[in-house]
């Protein structure tokens, strides 16, 4: 172990330390604020939405093929475009099954297939209100309620619209008959086989 000759304090003194003078501490002003920003809100997007513009070769009449749902796969005709932009089919449902019911044009395929279904005429009161489930009664507080508490509620159908969807599919299961193989080309599903692309088909 090496011992050195002077002691820390001669040390401190021969090295010269005691001449470094600390450099003063500088102390951060704080900048003046001149003027203060006031917070401007985002413009706002609400407002009334748009209407989705209807795709090209989608027409009152025309046959589409469905692409998402319990119903996919299936052909059915195109009665108008609601205002919600969601467009308002039917199978009709004697045919292939599919009810009156409301797709978004992003699901479905357009066909070059159309009928004629001037004869039909929706009223303005066939908008999406009229889709919106009725929820069913609450069970009353007795034993049976009580065992049916633990079910999920099953939402039925209003009576309007199973009157519209008679009415509708009158006209439409008629426009069908005027046309030779329609109602078997409407009953069947559509299908792909390996290396066929939709997008490049003329259906």
């Amino acid at each position: 172990m090496k011992i050195s000759r002077y002691s820390r304090n001669e040390r401190f003194h021969r090295n010269g330390r005691w001449a470094i003078k600390s450099k003063p501490k500088i102390e951060k002003k704080e900048k003046e604020i001149s003027h203060v920003r006031h917070a401007r809100g985002l413009p706002s997007h609400k407002g009334t939405p748009k209407t989705a513009t209807l795709r090209k070769g989608i027409a009152p009449g025309s046959v589409l093929v469905l692409l998402s749902g319990r119903h996919r796969g299936c052909r059915v005709v195109f009665l108008k475009q609601l205002a919600s932009g969601l467009l308002l089919v039917t199978g009709p449902m004697h045919i292939n099954g599919v009810p009156l019911r409301r797709v978004d044009q992003a699901y479905v395929i357009p066909t070059s297939t159309s009928i004629d279904i001037s004869e039909l005429k929706l009223e303005d009161k066939v908008n999406d209100e009229l889709f919106k489930k009725v929820k069913p009664a609450k069970h009353e507080k007795s034993e049976e309620g009580f065992e049916k508490q633990g079910e999920k509620p099953k939402y039925v159908v209003s009576d309007e619209r199973k009157a519209l969807q008679k009415v509708v599919d009158a006209v439409v299961e008629k426009a069908v008959e005027r046309v030779p193989y329609m109602k078997a080309y409407l009953g069947a599903h559509f299908t792909l086989s390996h290396g066929q692309r939709p997008h490049e088909m003329v259906l």
